[in-house]
């Protein structure tokens, strides 16, 4: 290939992941359409996609995501991934909420996804963001983090059990094993624990030393969850007021800096020592840890159903950077990304 054509393919590409990069301009890029998974017979009949379907019995599993441009890439390699490895794909619901460019979000789910059962739920971010507190890392700062605290007020009084997914993992399991996870009595929240973490670093001196703060634990067994993957109970979110109790200590971040890490330590505040326990496999967290120097993250030991980049490291940035992690390699077959033109290199 001669060397102007060599220019002008980096040059586009360059052109077509800065657009990608420019969230809430209105614009996506481009995805091609997603293979057809059929139901398994003893599936309840197949979801129409229509938004009305939000509330029909026959959903197996409500699945809720946010959609954001920038991470769009992720959030359909992951619904695809939960299309393929679950035995009632056809049965699925899909609650995604985005706070702008809904329509051509609208346009780009229906188009990669003909045949899914979805409604986006606009988000409005002005409430949030006069919560918000900055954070170690400006990502995290970004109002439509914190939506997965509002489910139960944007999603359906209808919908009680909700999936929600983070848009930087994929399932190789069936997502109806993770819905069914047992919620006792009184318990709003299911997800996987890692009581050997440092639970008190997600908090600052000044929570710790303050024994009207850290009494908040008292009585319970504390220990940290990741927020990118839960089951949770809306109906018994919604009577125990907890979109509330979440608030109350963001404002309180906002007179008193009690920790750094954005939506997550308030989620900690309030469930940590409360959660009914689901096991590890389904989030085989923070794959996300940079490359640089070779420092890429392996699996945790044991069995794994569900592979999360959490971190500031996506699959999708280091394949296309030419720099990917060994893990990296699961998720591209997910990737539905079209490529913007294509070059005979004969």
């Amino acid at each position: 290939m001669p060397q102007s054509i060599h220019l002008l393919v980096v040059l586009l590409l360059l052109l077509s992941y800065s657009a990608v990069a420019e969230a809430g301009g209105g614009w996506a890029p481009r995805f091609r359409e997603a293979p057809q998974f059929y139901n398994s017979p003893g599936c309840p009949p197949p979801l129409p996609p229509s938004s009305a379907a939000a509330c029909s019995p026959s959903a197996m599993v409500h699945v809720a995501m946010t959609l954001d441009v920038a991470y769009l890439r992720g959030s359909l390699a992951a619904i695809l991934s939960v299309l393929q490895h679950t035995s009632c794909p056809q049965s699925v619901q899909f609650h995604l909420v985005a706070s702008s460019s809904i329509a051509e979000l609208n346009a780009t789910i229906a188009t990669s996804f003909p045949s899914l059962s979805f409604r986006i739920y606009p988000f409005d971010d002005s409430h949030v963001s006069g919560l918000i507190s900055t954070s170690i890392r400006s990502a995290l700062d970004r109002p439509l983090n914190y939506a997965r605290s509002y489910l139960a007020r944007l999603l359906p009084d209808c919908v009680r059990r909700v999936v929600y997914l983070d848009s930087d993992l994929i399932l190789v399991d069936d997502i109806v094993a993770l819905a069914s996870t047992p919620l006792p009595d009184g318990i709003a929240l299911a997800a996987p624990e890692y009581c050997n973490a440092n639970f008190t670093s997600y908090f600052t001196p000044s929570f710790w030393s303050n024994p009207a703060l850290s009494m908040a634990f008292e009585g319970r067994k504390a220990c940290y969850f990741n927020t990118g993957v839960m089951v949770m109970d809306l109906g018994r979110w919604r009577e125990g007021g907890y979109t509330e109790r979440i608030e109350e200590w963001m404002e309180l971040q906002k007179r008193m800096r009690i920790y750094e890490l954005g939506s997550l330590p308030p989620f900690l505040l309030v469930f940590a020592g409360r959660i009914a326990a689901v096991e590890h496999r389904w989030n085989q967290h923070g794959l996300g840890g940079d490359n640089y120097r070779g420092l890429c993250r392996d699996l945790h030991p044991g069995p794994v159903s569900l592979i999360h980049w959490s971190g500031k490291g996506k699959p999708w940035a280091r394949l296309d950077a030419g720099r990917p992690c060994p893990l990296d390699a699961i998720w591209a077959p997910y990737d539905l990304l079209q490529s913007p033109f294509s070059i005979d290199d004969s």
